[in-house]
């Protein structure tokens, strides 16, 4: 149970129909990109569609149809000017685009088996309290965050 309440749902907002479906990661190589998120995460391709000289892909995780990461590849992206993480805190020094979320049932079991299919974690499991999970951050390989959290407590 979380140590915070969440404000009451705003039903008469004239955007109380938007619902969550996907974040979008723009790769350099969707071969590889799209063979990670398969082989590393047990993500699904959902769909794959052409969009001018790009391929992209929404791919979602083993068990969630509810939540989509969308694979954008191909054309001619620019060179990144953000570094591949290897610490928390030199991610903070970054405006923009940080992570993504991921909620997982047993923190220990999926960061063993990240290891194990060899995943670099970029942030040993450590427990916030102030928003009542255990939290760890890896990347892909192309630098994107995604940050696992286990509600505790």
């Amino acid at each position: 149970m979380t140590n915070f309440t969440i404000p009451a749902r705003n039903t008469a907002s004239a955007f109380a129909d938007m619902r969550g479906h996907h974040v979008a990661l723009r790769v350099t190589d969707f071969a590889k990109a799209k063979a990670w998120y398969i082989e590393k995460l047990d993500f699904r391709v959902v769909h794959e569609w052409p969009y001018a000289d790009e391929e992209l892909a929404y791919m979602a995780p083993a068990n969630d149809d509810n939540f989509m990461i969308e694979l954008l590849g191909g054309g001619d992206p620019l060179p990144k000017d953000k570094p591949s993480y290897t610490d928390l805190g030199d991610s903070l020094g970054y405006a923009g685009y940080h992570h993504f979320c991921i909620n997982v049932a047993d923190m220990n079991k999926t960061v063993a088996e990240l290891k194990a299919r060899g995943v670099t974690i970029v942030t040993e499991p450590f427990q916030l309290d102030a928003i009542s999970r255990k939290l760890a951050f890896f990347a892909d390989p192309f630098g994107n965050l995604i940050e696992l959290a286990e509600i505790v407590g």
